[in-house]
């Protein structure tokens, strides 16, 4: 088995695991079906999100389909358990989501169990990518390292196991920090697919991923899904940012390209999608939403024509990184 990524475009399901709001289910449902309508075949997904929500609502809409006409991951790190949370605010990313709580566990027994438990969430028999989810979070009080060590001598080599049997297409790592990508690009053993890069490689927030990251992942052949395009809605007109209230430079940030894509006449949404895409290393972006409109609007933005003049203004603004790919016929990097 090959890592097989539909082209351009995917679906994030973190807001239908009720990311900062109560999502119906009707309107979960709504979403999904816009999605399979417009032609997505690669869903994303984690326990994570809601504690199993997402997937538990995912599963309603790929269980019905043939396994073989969509691409479906989901991620390991995290197992939910039947205790229940303390939801210490309702400011906390998915506090409206199920009430189970979860453990970190990045061993290959953890590995396992997770995976089980999401195939059942789920209603299918197999996955086809496996992401060690957020591994730049602290653990076991040692930091993101101390995580990472945990996940290179369990998660890694279990699901480098379970590709190596055909079990799984692939794995890789999913997080929102660009160092535990850049340490795993080096390892000799056990190494990954695919990398899903959450809100690190948007228009609003880049230039860390293009020090090393998304260079050496090109080189290497490592595949880069774009999460989080819209950089946690700011960019979409929202008010988070990497998850959280928006701080005000973030803000100001964001209203300065709004303003300079307004002057050229193109949707922001547009210049975030195409310019996530334009950097070789980038398969696919995964814009996530909770109504079932924004599926379609996404599809035509990323279809939107963007004049090279756009682009060439931002660059002047400093907005783009110099060093940044541009989308093609909007003039190279320079």
């Amino acid at each position: 088995m090959t890592v097989t990524l539909p082209a351009r475009i995917g679906l994030g399901t973190a807001p239908l695991g009720n990311m900062f709001r109560d999502v119906g289910e009707d309107e979960a449902d709504a979403v999904l079906e816009a999605a399979w309508d417009a032609g997505v075949r690669y869903y994303d997904t984690a326990p994570f999100y809601g504690m199993g929500l997402a997937e538990q609502r995912l599963g309603r809409l790929l269980s019905a389909r043939p396994r073989d006409s969509f691409t479906l991951s989901t991620k390991v790190g995290r197992v939910i358990t039947d205790d229940r949370r303390e939801i210490g605010s309702s400011d906390e990313i998915f506090a409206h989501g199920r009430p189970n709580d979860f453990v970190y566990d990045y061993s290959a027994d953890g590995v396992q169990r997770s995976l089980d438990d999401s195939l059942e969430r789920l209603g299918v028999d197999s996955v086809d990518i496996v992401y060690v989810h957020d591994i730049a979070q602290d653990f076991h009080g040692d930091g993101w390292l101390g995580a990472f060590e945990s996940a290179r001598t369990g998660a890694f080599r279990a699901l480098t196991r379970l590709r190596e049997e055909g079990v799984i297409a692939g794995w890789g790592i999913g997080t929102n920090r660009v160092a535990p990508l850049e340490l795993a690009l080096g390892l000799e053993e056990a190494t990954p697919d695919v990398f899903l890069v959450a809100g690190s490689y948007s228009l609003l927030d880049h230039a860390a991923a293009l020090d090393r990251l998304m260079p050496q992942a090109a080189a290497q052949g490592v595949q880069v899904v774009i999460g989080a395009p819209y950089s946690s809605g700011l960019l979409a007109g929202g008010d988070h940012f990497e998850y959280a209230p928006a701080s005000d430079v973030a803000t100001a940030r964001a209203r300065l390209i709004a303003a300079v894509a307004a002057a050229h006449g193109v949707g922001v949404k547009a210049a975030a999608l195409q310019f996530s895409l334009a950097h070789p290393a980038s398969r696919v972006v995964i814009p996530g939403t909770t109504r079932p409109e924004r599926v379609p609007e996404d599809s035509r933005a990323l279809a939107e024509e963007v004049p090279a003049a756009f682009w060439a203004d931002l660059r002047r603004e400093g907005l783009v990184d110099p060093r940044a790919p541009l989308p093609q016929g909007a003039g190279a990097a320079s």
